[in-house]
């Protein structure tokens, strides 16, 4: 994990404090994670995180809650962007760390709600006859109005 901010160095220091306080914590200057110091917002324009809406006491824009999950193959996995009004859910994203990690492994999908150690989908791209081999736990296939066997479930693989 690494941080974006339009702050500088100071203002990080002071407000790691403020943060490990508000978590309870011994109020130091040091995060578990890098901060990058963009005063002036050179990356955050270039990585569109600037909310249109949202402006500090000179009227500039302030940085949206931007998310950026970047897989080992350096490709963009996920981005998400919350206004700055909002903080983030670091459970949701976490959950799709781990589904991205599963994915990446299995053929598999992980449908909407998953959470680790719940089913998972067999992708489409799996043939039936392949997927029972595959997946020597069971495959059941979800019975639709249109007659296709897309929706199959399985066990999340280990």
């Amino acid at each position: 994990m690494i941080a974006l901010s339009i702050d500088s160095v100071p203002d990080h220091l002071g407000w790691s404090k403020d943060i490990n306080s508000y978590n309870s914590d011994e109020p130091t200057e040091t995060l578990p994670f890098p901060i990058i110091a963009d005063p002036k917002r050179d990356l955050a324009v270039k990585l569109g995180m600037l909310d249109p809406d949202e402006k500090d006491n000179d009227g500039m824009p302030v940085t949206a809650r931007c998310v950026f999950i970047i897989g080992p193959d350096k490709k963009m996995k996920l981005s998400i962007l919350y206004p700055a009004t909002t903080g983030r859910n670091f459970d949701e994203i976490l959950r799709v760390v781990d589904s991205l990690q599963l994915t990446a492994k299995h053929s598999v999908a992980t449908p909407v709600d998953w959470k680790p150690g719940d089913k998972v989908m067999v992708t489409p791209n799996v043939p039936e006859e392949e997927a029972s081999k595959i997946f020597t736990c069971g495959v059941t296939t979800k019975e639709l109005p249109s007659g296709k066997k897309y929706l199959r479930y399985t066990a999340q693989p280990k």
